[in-house]
């Protein structure tokens, strides 16, 4: 009877051992979350990703500066994030969650939208001599002359790009450089990690036709957007700090990148020289260049545009627009907003200042809206979309 109880004893603590060795890993998103906030209720906030009507926006609920005016300029597209325009006045934007690459129409009275391409891996877009690019996790294609031809067959690229397959942190945000090459970040295949490959937390630049790649910039863990100082043409992008390091840190970054080849810290080091709290090693910041401004703990950052145009008074020229989404690794959630930066005269130095608010209610910690990219139209207005409710707001300015 003994030996019966044993040898059970013995299977029982076999199964424990090979069930620990088989249990699933945690989400990515909970990578580096701590044993003491194991019974943390903090997650990822989801998307609404359906079409919310005109009606249902609160607008009057943002405030913006003196003379300043947001209106809805159109909806009924689920997900929209990154736009671009092309030359006849059609705009497009990808989404991440939903899979889709929408086409906008404006006949000068009303929007209207159709799907051009559908159940792709979190695609982008970016528009280049009149040909649209679209970029997911896994495809790279682009659609000559789309404009005219509605109904154009997508050029494959995907071979010519060489995407590394991880999902995580891999979505796309694409833009043409000054310099004529197409730039896309690949962000960290996780929360916290010592990266399984050299794939990843870089930004790379490609030629259009997705040859000679280059990798100009490291140690980026999640960059949602980017855009060329208009005078110093040095790129400056906001990146994503990593969760489950506490409500306050480490902040969301505002990085500045003088030439290529530097190293922006992950995942040793974050913020303005913030040593992380799992990846360890001696010296965790040196040769590491820092953000050159907090952006909030975990507010996300996305989209960055330096406006250019005329329509605004003249202190904005040359600004910084930044849009952040809002925090869910946060006990009270910040973000949930627009701001803006200013550079002094060598383009060094950021102050930040709010410049729309209203997205979050305050008293109840409650959101309604979730502002993400900007686009600059030809009469110096601005469009702003926002993903949580599938709408593009229209930001413009009289004296």
């Amino acid at each position: 009877m003994i030996k019966k109880l044993s040898l059970l004893a013995a299977l029982l603590a076999v199964g424990a051992t090979v069930s620990a060795q088989t249990a699933p890993p945690p989400p990515a998103w909970q990578q580096g979350r701590s044993a003491a906030q194991a019974d943390s209720k903090l997650a990822p906030l989801a998307g609404k990703l359906t079409a919310t009507p005109a009606s249902e926006i609160p607008l009057d609920k943002l405030k913006l500066p003196p003379g300043f005016k947001i209106e809805i300029w159109s909806t009924g597209t689920p997900g929209n994030r990154a736009m671009v325009r092309g030359e006849s006045g059609k705009v497009y934007t990808g989404t991440r969650g939903i899979g889709r690459v929408y086409e906008i129409t404006d006949n000068g009275k009303e929007r209207t939208s159709r799907v051009l391409v559908d159940k792709l891996e979190q695609p982008a877009v970016a528009m280049h001599n009149g040909n649209l690019y679209v970029m997911a996790i896994n495809k790279a294609l682009r659609y000559d002359g789309v404009e005219k031809n509605p109904n154009v067959e997508p050029v494959d690229l995907t071979a010519k790009f060489n995407l590394p397959p991880e999902k995580h942190h891999n979505w796309k945000y694409l833009r043409f450089g000054p310099d004529g090459k197409l730039y896309v970040p690949f962000g960290a295949p996780c929360n916290i990690c010592l990266l399984p490959s050299d794939e990843y937390a870089q930004i790379r630049r490609y030629d259009a036709d997705g040859s000679n790649m280059e990798v100009v910039a490291r140690g980026v863990r999640n960059t949602m957007g980017f855009d060329w100082h208009p005078v110093t043409k040095e790129m400056w992008f906001t990146d994503h700090g990593r969760d489950w390091m506490g409500d306050d840190m480490p902040n969301d970054e505002l990085n500045r990148m003088t030439k290529t080849g530097l190293h922006f810290g992950f995942p040793y080091c974050h913020a303005k020289g913030v040593p992380d709290a799992d990846i360890k090693r001696a010296d965790a910041c040196g040769g590491v260049t820092t953000s050159q401004a907090d952006m909030g703990a975990h507010a996300a950052n996305m989209g960055l545009h330096f406006y250019t145009g005329n329509m605004f008074p003249a202190e904005y020229k040359n600004v910084m627009f930044i849009a952040r989404k809002g925090s869910w690794n946060r006990t009270q959630k910040t973000g949930f907003d627009v701001v803006t930066v200013s550079l002094d005269a060598n383009g060094q130095n950021p102050t930040i200042k709010p410049f729309i608010t209203g997205f979050k209610d305050d008293s109840n910690d409650s959101f309604w809206g979730r502002p993400t990219y900007f686009l600059q139209m030809p009469d110096g207005s601005m469009l702003l979309s926002d993903e949580q409710l599938g709408a593009i707001y229209r930001i413009s300015y009289a004296k």
